[in-house]
């Protein structure tokens, strides 16, 4: 039998890098999944990827930043598969640039919190009644290494937003665990994406690479591999941890 025969799992922004690893670890490991993201083309690659490999998928289209948006995609993905028993919420990423504090936006600071802090909590909010109607469900938050290490370059709006998102999920924890509800946090140090494989010059990797007491950087695979952990019955004793997938950069 497999990890998640079964369930019914939603990954948001998982048209690409680490939710579209995670979607197609979860449906390889029997999970029906539903991916996430704005851009149908990358949507519908990964969607074709999974059937490829003979798993179930479907697709939601919607900007997760805006509840309305969220409510609908989960309608979908319940009229679909069926009721959500694990969500990812993976959806978010930095739309800041590093810089001085006094330098920040408005726009940039409302853009990063929305984008990530605010659309977990929407994400959250629309699957939790279902789980504490049936007294069973699993949630995944994504975090980041900005949120577990300060660093003079690090974006401070992503940070924070991050930061927030830890805070959320043991609070949250702390409230649905009576519910049969678990709920832990993945918080990933340098991922080699495609778009980070592209965009990070060579000499930055190898230096990059020398934090890494396992001197390697990390693949969404690895990330996958941890969340797939926190998804099955394998970890059902588990609830409320920050789980840093860093190669050693971050202990914690």
């Amino acid at each position: 039998m497999r990890a998640l025969d079964g369930k019914v799992a939603l990954i948001t922004g998982s048209s690409r890098g680490i939710g579209a690893a995670i979607a197609q670890r979860f449906a390889a490991e029997g999970a029906r999944v539903a991916i996430h993201g704005r851009d149908a083309a990358a949507l519908d690659a990964v969607r074709q990827t999974i059937r490829d490999e003979g798993g179930t998928v479907a697709c939601v289209i919607g900007d997760v930043t805006k509840h309305d948006d969220v409510e609908r995609m989960c309608l979908d993905v319940e009229r679909e598969l069926g009721e959500v028993d694990v969500l990812v919420a993976n959806a978010g990423g930095s739309f800041t640039r590093p810089g001085p504090f006094e330098e920040l936006t408005e726009e940039g600071w409302r853009a990063t919190v929305d984008g990530n802090l605010t659309a977990t909590f929407f994400t959250i909010r629309s699957v939790l009644p279902g789980m504490k109607r049936r007294r069973a469900g699993n949630i995944i938050t994504m975090s980041s290494a900005a949120a577990r290490r300060a660093h003079p370059q690090s974006p401070v709006p992503y940070a924070a937003a991050k930061a927030g998102i830890q805070m959320l999920t043991q609070h949250l924890a702390a409230q649905v665990g009576p519910y049969g509800i678990r709920v832990n946090c993945l918080a990933p140090e340098t991922i080699l994406t495609d778009r980070n494989r592209e965009r990070i010059p060579d000499a930055q990797k190898a230096s990059l690479v020398d934090i890494h007491p396992l001197k390697r950087l990390g693949t969404p695979e690895d990330v996958a591999r941890a969340a797939l952990f926190l998804a099955s019955d394998q970890s059902e004793w588990i609830t409320g941890l920050i789980v840093d997938v860093s190669g050693g950069a971050v202990m914690v």
